[in-house]
């Protein structure tokens, strides 16, 4: 699933966009009437908009969640929204990277999060 429809990277920035219509799976029934993006799905809008950080080394690899540190969720996120991502990579050791991510909607905090991603060869 591809829950990103913009995404820049700025030197070592990542900025990504993705409006969420309300139509997804994921928010229809959470919550019955009130719908919200779960945290889950969250993390993973912060990690696929990051994962253009890694693209000089992504050729013939996944990159693959190998940690989620220090995630919050402070506001909601609702149909209609445009959530945007910034990720910045704060390590590396090989093949993994460390990585600080924040979600907002009209500049509020909803999630931020400290991730790890290894890059798996691909089968």
């Amino acid at each position: 699933m591809l829950l990103v429809d913009e995404i820049t990277r700025d030197g070592d920035v990542a900025h990504g966009l993705y409006h969420v219509t309300g139509e997804e799976f994921f928010v229809k029934g959470h919550f019955p009437g009130n719908p919200v993006v779960p945290g889950v799905i969250l993390c993973e809008i912060m990690g696929q908009c990051s994962s253009v950080l890694m693209l000089d080394e992504l050729h013939g690899r996944t990159p693959m969640y190998a940690g989620l540190d220090k995630v919050r969720f402070k506001n909601p996120v609702k149909p209609g929204d445009d959530l945007e991502v910034t990720s910045k990579i704060t390590a590396r050791r090989g093949l993994t990277f460390f990585v600080d991510a924040e979600a907002k909607v009209d500049g509020k905090l909803s999630a931020k999060a400290s991730m790890i991603f290894t890059l798996v060869d691909n089968a």
